[in-house]
């Protein structure tokens, strides 16, 4: 039998964890009102997200591309009642979605919102002061976030990059934002202070863990 990768990746939403009622109104509401709704980390990116908050007891995160808040929320919901999120988002027009549903949440308090561009809003945030960081924004960007993010996590801090692997055009980049994806990942392989898991997890999950 020939099994299509949205197949797959149903069979793995279905024995994943379920989404809140809220995320998952968000969710939908996003896919019906914007125009390109796939920006939407979706549940398994959210999971994992999760999942590595839980496992190492992340308190302060750092969100480089926020769009209608969804991975925001998600990662909020599981964080300590001390714990919190500064997210930068450069589109006023999302900033202004994502904060009605926030709102609408028992967690909005643990969440920070930066409009603007996202290289002027890391410059006000202490060196090593985070946790975690994910990225979802700009893919050109991603090598200037890499650079600029690592030094605002602390040792042992964890980052996570969305849409490593773009469609697979990494393999043989030739638009701007395959460049930079490409060359985002081989900063991040050839760094020792970097421990990297590339995943094919959606459109491509890569992690590192900063050793110092």
């Amino acid at each position: 039998m020939n099994f299509t990768l949205e197949d797959i990746e149903k069979y793995c939403k279905t024995y994943s964890l379920d989404d809140s009622d809220l995320l998952k109104e968000l969710s939908q509401k996003t896919w019906e009102t914007e125009e390109i709704p796939q920006m939407l980390c979706g549940t398994l990116v959210g999971g994992l997200l999760q999942m590595l908050i839980k496992i190492s007891g992340a308190k302060r995160i750092l969100e480089i591309g926020m769009f209608t808040g969804y991975s925001t929320l998600k990662m909020a919901e599981v964080l300590p009642e001390d714990g919190e999120i500064d997210s930068c988002e450069l589109m006023e027009k999302h900033v202004k979605t994502a904060t009605g549903w926030f709102e609408k949440s028992d967690v909005n308090h643990k969440i920070h919102v930066h409009q603007g561009p996202a290289i002027e809003s890391l410059e006000n945030f202490r060196a090593c002061s985070f946790d975690m960081m994910f990225v979802d924004a700009d893919k050109t960007g991603y090598p200037e976030y890499l650079k600029r993010g690592t030094t605002l996590l602390k040792p042992g801090g964890i980052a996570v990059f969305d849409n490593m692997l773009w469609s697979g055009t990494v393999l043989n980049p030739e638009d701007d934002d395959a460049k930079a994806l490409r060359e985002t990942a081989e900063l991040i392989k050839n760094n020792d202070r970097f421990e990297p898991l590339l995943l094919p997890v959606r459109d491509g999950i890569m992690l590192y863990r900063k050793k110092n």
